[in-house]
């Protein structure tokens, strides 16, 4: 595996690892954020590895289409992936969702959850697919 292939590899999983442990803390938002960030520099790992050189979007549904055109097992994360999207601006910005409360506020455990269990289906997939 290229260096900078693991140098994105190794950052998923710590950014993994944060999101579980904001889940523990109670720090929902953070959680879910940190979900997206694991699964998007796993699936930008997968396609460095493959010789992309310049990967600009942050949509995991993107990355995830481009994933499954070197190995059809990604497109079992469709749906991770699209919803992982949804948490990736509002989980930050106190004017990323309508209404009162700010994101600290508004996302619950099943969120995080949620969002954890979706990067880590698609971050052992793109181990898998980076150690064959």
């Amino acid at each position: 595996m290229r260096k900078i292939a693991v140098k994105w590899l190794k950052q998923a999983e710590a950014d993994l690892k944060a999101a579980r442990d904001s889940l523990e803390d109670g720090h929902y938002e953070w959680g879910c954020f940190q979900s997206q960030q694991s699964s998007e520099k796993a699936l930008k790992a997968c396609l460095y590895e493959k010789g992309y050189t310049s990967i600009i979007t942050h949509s995991l549904k993107e990355l995830i289409k481009e994933c499954s055109k070197i190995d059809m097992s990604f497109n079992l994360h469709s749906n991770d992936a699209r919803t992982l999207d949804m948490f990736y601006i509002p989980t930050r910005y106190p004017n990323g969702l309508g209404g009162d409360l700010a994101p600290t506020e508004f996302y619950e455990r099943e969120d995080a959850e949620k969002c954890i269990s979706s990067a880590e289906l698609i971050l052992n997939t793109a181990r898998n697919f980076l150690t064959k």
